[in-house]
């Protein structure tokens, strides 16, 4: 069958009559990259979601020993008399998702410099909805299981999973507003903040401060090439790694060093797309009619080279690593943590209580958190709701952020070194996770309609909540 040629809709290719043409173009460059994060995110749902679940069909059969001694297989570097050797397990968790926490830190960056949390007013209702959501959690699971042999695990059920909640967002189709999607992408990455903040102060061991000097080192290389001008990013992975040694000597869990090399990574773009424009017309002009091959070669480094500055080397990582890191990095972790055999978990009433603590945690701390904080925070005016967001909205969000799959299932590595501990609250996080996703899908089907007439529930919604823009137009107005 052909495939049809869509046709530019004639919506698409006029303006309304009060829009100006360029700044209506601008924002729509500015959102593509967030709409493209957000599919990315909904894809890798998805895939999160099969490859959790042939984890736990394998753990749970016959192929179950097969499972876990592939994840013990000895993996080692050998350089001379010098050996280092851990396990498959170990390269994932401390090695490939230092890639997941360097993006973390990126977006985190990103979104400080010119996203949702550049400007306080829009920055403060998700920063609050988000600590809300952590310290609820960890508060229901230190009252279920706050005995001494298992309180560590406090800090399992404070983190959302982006990937697997925008992608129950997206099973929603037209009825979750785009304003919702950017809701929950602020909150999770400061959600994320949390979590690395937790990891770094509570879940690190045996500190090593002279290991730091080597991490200090790796900084100091950092700065050092970015005051030089060196734009090269292949250039900056030794400085990396050497951080990634230090902090990991230094008993300092390892993915720690890529959220620091995320957040330092510049997010100003040197050319810029203006910059890129004229670049490309000056060497185009300048090339000839009949340009040597040296000639030829130059141009095409020098467009290369204004090609990469068009953006700023936190967006063009972002852009590079993201969809590697969405479709193989969280993909591999979820198979290598998500398979826990179901009966081994729950044979001790210690264990009982993780599992209760931590699903309690994520199914009812979490939106319990995120709605009080929020109504606090709206209610005091300190921050204020995206346009077309209301309570109905928040409720979704607060069931939705529940879901704390890939950094959950994180920190229960770090929280335990009992196994039965661990796969108590691993199937904790799965359980909860599976159950805030339907929960999150039945209740956004039932509170919002695919069609709402004239915005009159949005309005209603508005009215409800006290830091709406509606309900602060309507102080404005009374107090002028």
């Amino acid at each position: 069958m052909p495939i049809a040629t869509p046709r530019p809709s004639v919506l698409s290719s006029s303006l309304p009559p009060e829009a100006w043409g360029p700044l209506r173009q601008a924002a729509r460059v500015a959102v593509r990259p967030l709409e493209r994060f957000l599919q990315i995110e909904a894809a890798s749902g998805v895939l999160l979601l099969i490859a959790a679940a042939f984890a736990l069909a394998c753990a749970n059969s016959t192929w179950g020993p097969s499972y876990f001694h592939l994840w013990h297989t000895p993996v080692a570097v050998r350089v001379g008399a010098f050996t280092f050797e851990r396990s498959l397990e170990w390269l994932v968790n401390d090695v490939l998702m230092v890639i997941f926490f360097f993006v973390v830190g990126l977006e985190i960056r990103r979104e400080v410099y010119k996203g949702e949390l550049s400007e306080w007013r829009r920055a403060a209702l998700p920063a609050a909805a988000a600590l809300g959501g952590m310290l609820a959690p960890a508060g229901l699971y230190l009252l279920i299981a706050g005995a001494p042999t298992t309180r560590s695990g406090w800090g399992v059920p404070m983190a959302t999973d982006i990937a697997f909640a925008i992608g129950v967002l997206a099973l929603l189709g037209k009825r979750v507003p785009s304003a919702l999607r950017v809701l929950l992408l602020a909150l999770a990455v400061i959600d994320d903040l949390g979590a690395i903040i937790v990891i770094a102060l509570f879940y690190s061991s045996g500190l090593a401060p002279s290991a730091l000097l080597f991490a200090a080192l790796g900084l100091g290389a950092i700065f050092l090439m970015q005051r030089i001008g060196v734009r090269a990013k292949l250039a900056y992975v030794p400085a990396g790694i050497l951080i990634w040694a230090g902090i990991y000597n230094a008993g300092i869990h390892p993915t720690i060093a890529g959220v620091i090399v995320g957040l330092i990574t510049p997010v100003r773009t040197w050319l810029g797309p203006a910059g890129f424009a004229t670049s490309v017309r000056h060497e185009l002009d300048h090339l000839g009619g009949a340009p040597s091959t040296h000639e030829l070669v130059k141009t095409l480094q020098n467009v290369d080279t204004a090609r990469r500055e068009a953006i700023s080397p936190a967006e063009s990582l972002i852009e590079t690593l993201h969809p590697w890191v969405a479709f193989g990095i969280m993909p591999v972790f979820a198979l290598a943590n998500a398979g826990v055999t179901v009966s081994g978990g729950t044979g001790t009433s210690a264990s009982w209580n993780v599992s209760i603590g931590v699903a309690i945690g994520l199914m009812l701390g979490k939106p319990a958190g995120i709605l009080l904080a929020s109504w606090l925070t709206l209610r005091f005016r300190l921050g204020i709701l995206p346009v077309g967001i209301g309570t109905r909205h928040l409720v979704v969000l607060g069931v939705v952020a529940g879901i704390g799959f890939t950094m959950a299932l994180f920190v229960t590595q770090l929280a335990f070194s009992d196994s039965t501990l661990m796969a108590a609250a691993k199937l904790g996080v799965l359980a909860a996770s599976g159950g805030a996703a339907v929960l999150g899908l039945a209740l956004g089907r039932v509170l919002l309609p695919a069609a709402l007439a004239a915005g009159a529930a949005e309005s209603a919604d508005d009215a409800e909540c006290p830091g709406s823009h509606a309900r602060m137009a309507r102080d404005n107005g009374a107090t002028n």
